[in-house]
């Protein structure tokens, strides 16, 4: 992947009004999605602001969930290519697995947007800049801790190692928060398996071990709730502890975020814009036009206070403020891909 990875580094970013503006094109009839995991908050928002986008395009989209599990995935991008969709988006159950796919539905005329992680041999890719985004959520923890903290950050990172992209999140954080407080420290390093019960397990054993920690950072919410949970269950005082969450994947950070408590900061990702940003893709792609390999959706980090600029909350469903969202602009290229973690 560090060949792939060094490719993306040097194509250009484009933002989704310079990808296309779907007026004076013609849009395909029908669009296929293969989503890895349906049933994650995540990829429901995904989703559904692709189908917003398709809505007002006039597209038929129909998706396909792959479930993690690779030769499901496999076996729905045959069926969508036996079907005559015109394009496809995937969203890689792993890597490797769709490396087939992809020259499959080359040989078939079937144009196809990745979502989220990219494989050798793809045309285009639809995802944020993960380090930057791990990088701009630091720099405002380290304000905060230097205004509400004393200016000493003891950090506890509950990652996922497994995975390029939140490995670039977690060092993206280190390296953001000590911009603002140059002595942070790294307490644990932990694997939560990006999962709210994996991440609660570890976080347990890391509080019993050394809970001389006033920071929790995850690389996404359900890694920031479980470790922020296990900081509970150990009858810990929020006061002084910042917790800093990544994704804004559903409801989960937004009811935190409206309690009183340590749950300061989200470097937010925007399922529904990278949804909405994969169909204006496909429409390109339809169309023939020219892509870079890398189409950048846009993040930032969101406070308690400036949250409900970009959602609006029901108490029981949100919904997007497209205005804001589409008011954002990602950078021009990422600060960091993973073959630069190699070198």
């Amino acid at each position: 992947m560090k060949s792939l990875a060094k490719s993306l580094l040097i194509g250009s970013a484009l933002t989704v009004a310079a990808v296309t503006t779907a007026t004076a094109q013609e849009v395909p009839q029908r669009v296929g999605y293969i989503v890895n995991y349906a049933t994650h908050e995540w990829y429901q928002n995904v989703i559904g602001g692709m189908q917003d986008r398709a809505d007002e395009l006039g597209i038929e989209l129909e998706v396909l969930d792959a479930n993690l599990d690779i030769a499901r995935q496999v076996s729905a991008a045959e069926d969508f290519m036996a079907r005559g969709v015109d394009v496809m988006i995937i969203t890689p159950v792993n890597e490797e697995g769709v490396v087939p796919i992809l020259r499959r539905a080359r040989a078939n005329g079937t144009p196809v947007v990745l979502e989220g992680n990219p494989v050798v041999g793809m045309d285009t890719l639809v995802a944020i800049c993960d380090y930057d985004t791990g990088y701009h959520a630091g720099v405002a923890a380290g304000e905060y801790v230097n205004e509400h903290l004393g200016g000493e950050a003891r950090v506890m990172n509950v990652g996922l190692p497994l995975l390029s992209a939140t490995v670039l999140r977690s060092q993206g954080f280190m390296d953001g928060i000590r911009t603002q407080v140059p002595d942070a420290e790294l307490v644990h390093d932990l694997d939560g398996g990006g999962n709210p019960d994996r991440s609660l397990e570890v976080s347990m054993a890391a509080l019993s071990a050394d809970n001389n920690i006033n920071v929790i950072y995850g690389i996404n919410d359900s890694s920031a709730i479980g470790g922020l949970q296990a900081w509970r269950a150990n009858d810990l005082p929020e006061d002084n502890l910042l917790t800093v969450g990544t994704g804004g994947e559903g409801l989960a950070f937004i009811n935190e975020m409206q309690q009183d408590n340590s749950y300061e900061l989200e470097a937010a990702m925007f399922p529904e814009k990278v949804g909405f940003t994969a169909m204006n893709a496909a429409v390109s792609m339809y169309n023939g036009e020219e892509l870079p390999e890398h189409i950048v959706s846009p993040t930032t980090t969101l406070t308690t206070d400036s949250w409900q600029n970009y959602y609006d909350y029901d108490g029981s469903s949100r919904s997007i403020n497209w205005d804001a969202v589409n008011a954002l602009e990602p950078p021009a290229e990422c600060m960091m891909y993973a073959a630069d973690l190699e070198n």
